[in-house]
């Protein structure tokens, strides 16, 4: 193994160690700030991008869960009366799911909260040293 290899192992570790210290902090926050979990943050933000809705399964392919995962978040969702379901009237074995109004200003809540949390994560980095990592990233992604 190469000296070069040797160094992109533990640039590997440690962005997977700063993605997972990251992501912890944000169930945490999320479970004491908010009373609420990282996966019901992530339904609705999907669906807040899409308000028209969508079918089950595309939030689940959105998500990358399963469809059982994905059920079980909007059926404590749908409790709440923060999203609604509705069945396709062109094929009723498909099941369309969008936020409601409350639901929309419960996301707009949380993630403004969420937000402000993200800002301090990365509160020690510049706007040079954000582009540049954005950059990085972003050729990282293209692999």
């Amino acid at each position: 193994m190469s000296e070069l290899s040797k160094r992109r192992l533990k640039l590997w570790i440690r962005l997977l160690g700063v993605t997972r210290g990251a992501e912890n902090h944000l169930r945490d926050y999320l479970r004491t700030g908010h009373a609420t979990t990282l996966p019901r943050f992530d339904v609705m933000a999907a669906l807040y991008r899409r308000r028209e809705g969508v079918r089950m399964s595309e939030l689940s392919r959105m998500l990358l869960v399963s469809n059982g995962n994905a059920t079980a978040v909007v059926d404590r969702l749908e409790r709440e009366a923060l999203v609604r379901r509705t069945q396709s009237a062109s094929d009723r074995r498909t099941i369309h799911v969008a936020l409601t109004e409350a639901g929309i200003a419960a996301f707009e809540r949380l993630a403004a909260g969420h937000e402000a949390e993200v800002d301090r994560l990365f509160a020690r980095l510049g706007e040079a040293e954000i582009e540049t990592l954005t950059e990085i990233l972003k050729r990282m992604g293209r692999t």
